[in-house]
Parts: C-alpha cells; structure tokens; sequence
C-alpha cells in the first residue's frame, strides 16, 4: 500500500481578539494534511496540524520545511505509515507534536474510509453527546458579562474563564456577579490562570478565589516551576489543573515523574501540544493510576482537528465537562457536522 501526502495552509480568522494572559490572538495559520493510497485517489484522510504561538514546541519559522519534507519521505515512500501504530522513528517528529497528531488523525480517517470518522463510537454515531465547558475569553468586564450571560441562556451548567489580565479586584467581582446568579450546585466554574501568578502570591489569591466555589484553577504559576507547583497542589485551597505543564514531556518515565513529583489534583490533554491522541491516552493512563483526575481540551485547532478530538474523548467513560466548545471561534471555520445542544457536543451529520 503506497500512501501518498500532501497539505495546504489556511489561517483562521478569529470573530474577536482571542485573549490570554500571554497576549492576543486574531488569526491562527493551520496546515491540513491529506493522505491518500495512491490506487485510490478519491477516498482521503485529513489531518490538522495547528500549532499555537507561544505555546506549541513547534510554532518554529521552520515548521513549513518540515512539512515538506515529511511530505516527501511519505511520497518517496522511505517510510512505512500505518494507522493503529507509532510513526515511524525516520520522520524524527518528537519535536514536532502538532505534525504527529496530524498525520495520526489524517492515518485514523484514511483507514476509517475518508470521511471524518476515526473512532466508532456513540458519540460519532450521533447517539451520545459529550458534555462541554462554555469558554468565556479574557476583555473587559462588560464584554466578559456579555459571554456569560450568553453562555448561561445557552444552556452550559460549566463555564470555563480566561483569568489574569485584568485587574484581579475586576476579575472577584466578575466571578461575584456570577455567583449571585448561579450557585455552586447549578453552575460548575473554573478558571485557567495560564501561569499569570507569580508563585509568592499564588497561595493568597487561590485563598481569595475559593470564596466563590471554583472547580479548579489551571496553571496558577508558569510551568517549569516544579518545587512551587507541588507545594501549591499540596495546600492549595482549589484544586490545581496542569495544562502547560505537560508540554514537551514525552518519554514515559518524564511523564511518571511529573505526576509523582507535582501530585496534581487533575491533568489537562491538548493533544495538538502533547503529540496526538496516543500520547494523550499514555498521560490519562498514567494519571489514572495515580487516582488524578483529567478532561481534553482542543488548542484552537478548526473543525477538523476539533472532531478528531472529540471522537478521541468520546471512547472514554466520561461525565466531566470537557473543554471542546472552541468550535464557533473563527468567521471561517471548515463546515462540520459537530453541533453544540445545551452545552454539550454533538456529532449530527
């Protein structure tokens, strides 16, 4: 079986300026990855490979001749792809997770005939929905009261918020308003920090953040702070979710250690940052061993890289909201069957 791969760039165009705590977002460049048997040209898998400024290992100038020349080891066929099995050693893709989670996802849809089912399960069968956060991004306070009345008419028992931009006096009274609307038993809130605290002050604005029944917060500190993170996770008044944390960490006994070393309350799976869906699936085992909790999250990704996830998350047993509602961010998005119903994700063809 010969297999042959090509890929085309294409940038996204957010509705808004996707905030953070590490700056501002209006376009997002993507490379989507076709992979095709040369005996049967019609029937096609696809992959994305999207990976974010400032975050992905490999958001590097250089990222485009990579491509090319997996491309041409593909075509050339100096390497054997097959799907359901690691990517051959030769493509030298460990520094290059978003690539390895497209040409993974792109292999899945080949071998599932080409048309954007990679698993065969309830949720891709259109029978089960998966339950979802609503994502409230960093702005003003009118415009972040402006999301979460939306969300809350939407139908979302979890929203999800963007913290450490503004003024944190700001950001209390935002959380406030939503208290006073929303308790704790009807609403599940958490908050994603991005590493905004600093580590001396993290312990007292956890203290004060509690007093409005927060789920839990990821990364309170910027990662790579390993002694502080720990310390934080062990007396943290809010449970403590590793995001960033886990980029770059790839051999099984690194990812051991971490958990071991930090003991995490939960661990979050983007599996464009972490290097595909078979490297998420070694962290969620590994976490569970160690009775830690997990939820996917997609990194910006489109539809495409959205319902490989998706479908992904759909095989494991799970009731936790899950961070895959990034579905409606961009004014040209690729046209997909997933659906949002209150507040959860739908495959509808």
């Amino acid at each position: 079986m010969h297999l042959k791969l090509s890929y085309q760039p294409h940038t996204l165009s957010f509705k808004f300026d996707a905030r953070t705590s590490r700056g501002s977002l209006s376009e997002h460049k993507v490379y989507y990855l076709r992979l095709w048997q040369s005996e049967y040209p019609d029937m096609v898998g696809v992959g994305e490979c999207a990976p974010l400024p400032g975050l992905s290992i490999d958001y590097r100038p250089d990222l485009e001749q990579k491509l090319q020349q997996v491309m041409q080891q593909v075509n050339e066929e100096q390497v054997a792809l097959q799907a359901g099995t690691p990517l051959p050693d030769a493509l030298q893709l460990q520094a290059w997770p978003a690539l390895r989670f497209a040409l993974e996802t792109a292999l899945l849809d080949l071998q599932n005939g080409g048309k954007g089912i990679l698993y065969h399960n309830a949720f891709s069968r259109g029978e089960r929905g998966i339950p979802i956060n609503g994502l409230i991004w960093m702005g003003d306070k009118d415009f972040m009261q402006e999301q979460i009345k939306k969300k809350l008419d939407e139908g979302y028992t979890c929203l999800k918020l963007k913290i450490g931009s503004l003024n944190f006096a700001t950001e209390l009274q935002i959380l406030q308003c939503i208290r006073e609307t929303a308790g704790a038993t009807d609403l599940t809130i958490r908050v994603d920090a991005n590493g905004a605290f600093a580590p001396h002050e993290a312990y007292k604005k956890l203290e004060r953040l509690a007093k409005y029944d927060i789920h839990s917060i990821e990364q309170p500190i910027k990662h790579g702070q390993h002694e502080q993170m720990a310390q934080l996770c062990a007396y943290t008044p809010i449970p403590v979710a590793l995001d960033e944390e886990l980029i770059g960490v790839q051999r099984r006994e690194a990812k051991t250690a971490l958990l071991e070393s930090i003991k995490p309350q939960y661990i979050i799976l983007k599996p464009t940052l972490l290097g595909g869906l078979a490297a998420s699936a070694a962290w969620i085992a590994l976490a569970e061993a160690q009775r830690i909790g997990w939820w996917v999250t997609s990194a910006l990704e489109s539809n495409i890289g959205l319902n490989a996830i998706s479908q992904f998350t759909a095989n494991y047993d799970i009731t936790m909201p899950q961070g895959l509602g990034t579905g409606q961010l961009y004014h040209n998005n690729i046209p997909s069957p997933l659906q949002i119903r209150q507040g959860e994700l739908w495959y509808s063809e």
